[in-house]
């Protein structure tokens, strides 16, 4: 996939913010790695590595994923503008209102409804005969459901665009290096979080001694394999 230079800085921004946020969030899954080489339909990547299998999730962990599954649109709107921001963040916000419905619905984590599941139930789609649902709540609860999901998810992003306002430096930073060097891991994403220069990946290759020119943007880093089972956020 060939992708413009405004492209390239939208998604280092994008996938900058994913990380920082992320980084910053308590009780979240630390950073792997970050790139911008496009993926499938994915113009770049920020992968988080569970320290360990988990079995159940508690509100710190899923308010701190659901902060840094915004990060990357507040990143665009941070930097670029409102008027600016991309379709890129699309399934983001698929996966973070799937998450906080499933604190409310399904979970039992939200005060204002507490311990109760919500839903619909559906019938088993055969012989092309379409769903049929029942619905088991009534209307003033759907909007009371909506109106929590709704509350869930502006707490997060309200956060997010706090954590990365108060770090645009840092933001900054970041997203240069992925410029530069296309992918990072722990060790440059360490040093940006400490205000230090983050030093070139392994076996990477300035450019500009093959060209001897300034670099193009385009550099030899290449993603490295993954270890066990990353979150990755596009």
């Amino acid at each position: 996939m060939a992708m413009s230079e405004d492209e390239k800085r939208n998604t280092a921004y994008h996938e900058a913010g994913h990380a920082i946020v992320g980084r910053l969030m308590p009780e979240h899954d630390p950073v792997h790695k970050v790139t911008i080489i496009p993926r499938g339909r994915a113009l770049g990547v920020t992968m988080f590595l569970p320290e360990g299998d988990r079995y159940s999730y508690n509100r710190t962990y899923i308010h701190s994923n659901l902060c840094s599954l915004y990060g990357g649109r507040v990143a665009e709107e941070l930097i670029f503008g409102a008027d600016k921001v991309t379709t890129g963040a699309s399934n983001d916000i698929k996966r973070a209102t799937e998450m906080a419905r499933n604190m409310v619905t399904k979970w039992g984590l939200s005060d204002e409804l507490g311990p109760i599941a919500y839903g619909e139930q559906e019938d088993e789609v055969f012989l092309g005969r379409s769903v049929t649902q029942h619905k088991n709540v009534s209307d003033e609860t759907a909007r009371k459901i909506d109106e929590v999901v709704r509350s869930i998810l502006d707490k997060a992003y309200a956060q997010a665009t706090q954590i990365l306002s108060d770090n645009r430096d840092k933001l900054d930073v970041m997203a240069k290096a992925l410029l530069q060097y296309e992918t990072i891991d722990a060790t440059q994403i360490d040093a940006i979080m400490e205000g230090r220069e983050p030093p070139p990946p392994k076996d990477w290759t300035d450019p500009r001694r093959k060209s001897g020119g300034d670099p193009s943007g385009s550099t030899d880093a290449k993603p490295g394999p993954s270890i066990g089972t990353p979150v990755e956020l596009h």
